[in-house]
């Protein structure tokens, strides 16, 4: 069952990192079975509610899943990087159409932004004690939630979205829980699950959102979390429509207890009007980054919420960092108040690029995705021979494996590098590579 490795340890404490040791070292693999509670007591000496102790911690921790009458098994280890490594190396000489950053000549300029939120701060420094919102943006961020119909709720700044993703699951999750998440989705999302020691459940996607039988099934099963990009979707674009967010509450509105995310991310890059599902549930977060239309070296987000969700992530946030930087706070305050980004004109180039390719590809007989955004997702039969084919004639795209669990392979373009004269080239490229392989003759 365990092969040469012998659980050691009297105290459940003992028990417990004698396991999470051998998982470490790899002497314990993943999906192997652990001994019954009572079989490992009788090997050790110790009584059974010891040993049911030591796994109760290390179901906690995320170390080991117990399945009923099928027992213990150690869990898969959190997928922290994994999908980090299914990325392109890009020659040189190549044009790279894989990484998902935005069109650089589209980001505002940040020393003017920088200098006044600098030299206010000398003027009247943050010290310890002081809110951890900057009131200035908490009044403009709270705004702009008003005007895109998002339910009242307190405020918290994060240092990106992901940070706010990641801590509104820990408050409200244990290692073991179920999450439903979009696929394709975020390759990040997809891995940070994981890594807090919680289960992914996908949920299809397709242009208007997350699929309603699908997260209605999820729900059934039992999913304690639910995941929702609103608008720019990585990697397919897709956009909650109104209808889309309709059905979706249907389905929330049966099971108000768990736990609602949504993800804007796209906020100032797109302009479909946003239909947001925030108050469907009692426990609920929505999350603004301002990576995607100010920079992603910025590294903040504005999440609201229900009070006990938001109350949960300052609480946290406070025995770690303490507070986002009011230095940077500030400096996004003066980007938003001084116009520093034309969100019209930002969501017009993509949507320009975008939808041109789209409908240069369908020229070619090739089927893509993109509603919203800075990417197109291409259905492909196989990833692997098409990303070849496409760094042969000269083009970087990202393989799908970084975005999906059990969805169909796919590979994902991001448009921000592409000028007008790029879109013939590269649609030519991707039917040339998603059609069948020249035949070779070996004489």
């Amino acid at each position: 069952m365990l092969g040469e490795y012998r659980i050691t340890g009297r105290r459940a404490a003992e028990i417990a990192g004698s396991v999470e040791r051998a998982v470490g070292s790899g002497d314990l693999e993943p999906g192997q079975l652990l001994p019954s509670m009572r079989e490992l007591a009788q090997q050790l000496g110790v009584n059974p509610n010891t040993v049911a102790a030591a796994y109760r911690t290390l179901r906690e921790r995320g170390v080991i899943e117990t399945a009923g009458r099928r027992g213990s098994r150690i869990r898969p280890k959190p997928a922290t990087t994994a999908r980090g490594r299914d990325h392109v190396d890009v020659p040189p000489g190549v044009r790279d159409a894989s990484n998902g950053n935005p069109d650089p000549t589209l980001l505002p300029p940040l020393a003017e932004a920088f200098a006044a939120a600098a030299a206010r701060g000398d003027e009247r420094p943050v010290l310890y004690g002081q809110a951890a919102v900057d009131p200035e943006l908490a009044r403009h961020a709270r705004v702009a939630f008003d005007a895109d119909g998002v339910p009242d709720g307190p405020l918290a700044v994060t240092s990106g979205a992901l940070d706010a993703i990641e801590r509104v699951l820990a408050a409200h999750l244990k290692p073991g829980d179920a999450v439903a998440v979009e696929d394709p989705g975020w390759g990040s999302m997809l891995d940070l699950v994981p890594a807090l020691g919680l289960r992914t459940v996908p949920i299809g996607v397709d242009d208007e959102g997350p699929l309603p039988a699908e997260v209605q099934q999820a729900l059934l099963d039992g999913v304690r979390a639910v995941v929702v990009t609103a608008r720019a979707q990585n990697p397919t674009g897709a956009a909650v429509s109104a209808a889309r967010a309709r059905a979706l509450r249907k389905v929330l509105a049966d099971h108000r207890e768990v736990l609602l995310i949504e993800d804007d991310h796209g906020h100032g890059i797109v302009d479909l009007s946003l239909h947001p599902l925030a108050g469907a549930t009692h426990s609920w977060a929505f999350v603004r980054s301002t990576a995607k239309a100010y920079g992603p070296d910025l590294r903040l987000a504005v999440l609201t919420g229900d009070p006990v969700s938001v109350d949960r992530v300052l609480g946290r946030q406070r025995l770690g960092p303490g507070w986002v930087s009011h230095v940077l706070q500030r400096a996004v305050v003066q980007l938003w108040t001084g116009g520093a980004v034309d969100e019209a004109a930002v969501a017009a180039s993509y949507g320009r690029r975008r939808d041109a390719l789209i409908t240069a590809l369908a020229e070619r007989g090739v089927e893509a995705h993109g509603r919203s955004g800075m990417n197109v997702w291409v259905p492909v039969p196989d990833e692997t021979a098409v990303v070849a084919r496409l760094l042969h004639t000269g083009w970087a795209v990202a393989p799908g494996a970084r975005f999906r669990m059990s969805a169909p392979p796919g590979v994902r373009i991001t448009v921000s590098a592409l000028a007008a004269e790029d879109i013939g080239p590269v649609a030519d490229a991707v039917a040339s590579a998603v059609g069948p392989a020249p035949a070779r003759r070996y004489d």
